[in-house]
């Protein structure tokens, strides 16, 4: 995978992010979800280094990025925190302004980042995802079966990271395979990085915190700009997958509605996890929206 991509880490905001960079045009920062490392965008990133710079980071917690340590409120972790590492990481690369392309967790940063850093991003193509805060005050019976690792993870530490721990390969499997695709569209070299990053010391912590910050901070942070009526100002593209849970349980071009000024999206023929089940078909929404 990436044959093409150079690697590096970057030292910002009190961590460090690991990347992959290349291509050539305007900056295009494409961010990852959970369980999962920046290999999720294997069978899209190759073609889009032809018409962008392309840059593939791991989240803080995840992948081969730092893994702070964890405090009382759960802020190191906050979408906030993420996102100023991922503002610092483009400014350090030479990149002012961009444009992002995210999926789940990774989308949640990237909401942030257009709230806190409005000047910085272009456009926002944002996957299977309803904002946090309306998914948390709308949670039904349906939801919390099949996201049942939201409330999981956020249990008080260290029960969710030692059952983790004790087997990386079962809990992948049991996020990523009781999806409507199953394991079918995670290729082997894909699959082997998400439980290899699973594995490293500190990436179950940031994965729980994480999750921890979602449920406490990041609704404090969300309703804060909810009240003062801030908005993401930046075009925003929305797209979920028509088999997947976000669609059946909320009303994602709704809900992103109220908290954006400029917003398009539609749902595509496939489950939660859009860049590996329909890479062809993403490449095709998101390349005229990005233009």
């Amino acid at each position: 995978m990436f044959e093409y991509f150079t690697q590096g880490r970057m030292a910002v905001n009190g961590t460090e992010i690991a990347y992959r960079i290349a291509g050539q045009g305007e900056p295009l920062l494409l961010l990852h979800g959970h369980p999962q490392t920046q290999a999720i965008w294997h069978k899209v990133a190759p073609y889009l280094t032809s018409q962008f710079t392309v840059v593939l980071a791991d989240l803080r917690g995840y992948g081969d990025s730092g893994k702070p340590e964890p405090d009382a409120e759960h802020l190191n972790y906050s979408k906030r925190e993420m996102a100023q590492d991922q503002s610092e990481l483009m400014a350090a690369l030479g990149f002012s302004q961009f444009s992002v392309v995210a999926h789940d967790r990774g989308a949640r940063v990237a909401h942030r980042l257009a709230l806190d850093h409005p000047q910085a991003v272009k456009k926002m193509v944002l996957m299977d995802i309803a904002p946090t805060l309306s998914m948390y005050r709308q949670t039904s019976e349906t939801f919390a079966r099949a996201y049942w690792h939201w409330f999981f993870l956020i249990r008080p530490a260290p029960l969710p990271e030692a059952l983790i721990k004790a087997d990386a390969d079962l809990y992948l499997r049991s996020v990523m395979g009781s999806r409507s695709a199953g394991m079918q569209p995670f290729t082997e070299e894909a699959y082997a990085d998400y439980l290899r990053c699973l594995q490293l010391d500190g990436t179950a912590r940031g994965i729980c915190e994480d999750y921890r910050a979602s449920a406490g901070i990041d609704l404090q942070h969300d309703e804060a700009d909810v009240n003062a009526g801030r908005k993401v100002k930046c075009p925003l593209l929305v797209l979920w997958g028509e088999q997947g849970t976000v669609g059946k349980c909320f009303a994602p071009l709704a809900e992103w509605e109220k908290v954006a000024e400029d917003v398009q999206g539609e749902a595509l023929p496939c489950g939660h996890y859009i860049a590996e089940e329909q890479p062809e078909l993403l490449l095709e929404k998101v390349l005229p929206f990005l233009r």
